[in-house]
């Protein structure tokens, strides 16, 4: 990444993002947990890009360069913690859970940045013990190596309903479908199906941050049917597409109720 701008301290505050705006490449010498209250937040670095809904977050290890991309309107909420403070003992970026106490403590911590008083410090244990219980979910999409792999992966960026198999994939690149199978294992970490589907869910985030309905995102990005593309959603997220862009903690409850 270019003109890689170095920020010593990771900010601790709320930073509105416009749909479409960006952060460009920069690095802190901090940690740094980014939360985005509204719309969908997307981390790049070298390694790939990882994103998350409002029912996720993303860690970012001190010294890693990255850039910040808003789709839809974002709430973007930073906690920078110092690089001898990791409570998740991470060093590399991670997508975690964000349930409802998690979130509401990130939301009142980034809400006043200079409060120094021993209520905060309190509130700051709390969201670290809790930043510990949270899980990681894999919602990253690795950057590839290899050209003949690379070539798949631009194809199937540019257009995320191409239903090709692997084979005719790799004819294309001019390599066997067992070389991309053991390459997709070997660089980017999972199966071809399963970063079909990490693209596919990116993809579809992104245009339901645009406000596009559910049975284009759903055809737009290659599932057969909205209730196929539901479906996949909802175990990836733990709610429906038609909600997530609300407030999915009070979706849930009121399905439970």
């Amino acid at each position: 990444m270019p003109d890689i701008r170095h920020a010593p301290v990771a900010p601790t505050r709320l930073q509105p993002l416009a749909a479409g705006e960006s952060i460009d490449p920069h690095r802190h010498d901090d940690h740094q947990i980014l939360y985005a209250g509204s719309g969908v937040l997307a981390i790049t670095t070298d390694a790939g890009t990882w994103f998350a809904p409002g029912t996720r977050a993303i860690w970012v290890p001190a010294g890693t360069v990255h850039a910040h991309r808003a789709y839809g309107d974002l709430e973007l909420h930073m906690l920078g913690l110092p690089a001898s403070t990791n409570p998740l003992a991470l060093d590399r970026p991670t997508v975690l859970v964000v349930g409802p106490l998690l979130r509401e403590l990130i939301r009142a911590y980034t809400g006043s940045p200079h409060d120094d008083s021993p209520e905060r410090r309190r509130l700051r244990a709390v969201l670290l013990d809790e930043l510990r219980a949270s899980p990681q979910r894999p919602v990253h999409l690795p950057e590839p190596t290899d050209p003949r792999l690379a070539a798949v992966c631009a194809a199937l960026r540019r257009d995320p309903a191409d239903s090709r198999s692997l084979a005719a994939l790799a004819a294309e690149a001019g390599a066997s479908e067992r070389t991309l199978t053991r390459l997709f294992r070997s660089e980017l970490g999972m199966t071809f199906p399963q970063w079909r589907t990490q693209l596919r869910l990116y993809h579809a985030l992104r245009m339901l941050a645009d406000g596009s309905p559910v049975t284009n995102v759903a055809h737009a990005c290659g599932w057969s049917s909205a209730s196929a593309f539901i479906d996949v959603f909802r175990r990836a997220y733990g709610h429906t597409p038609g909600t997530h862009l609300s407030d999915p903690f009070t979706t849930r409850r009121r399905h439970r109720a």
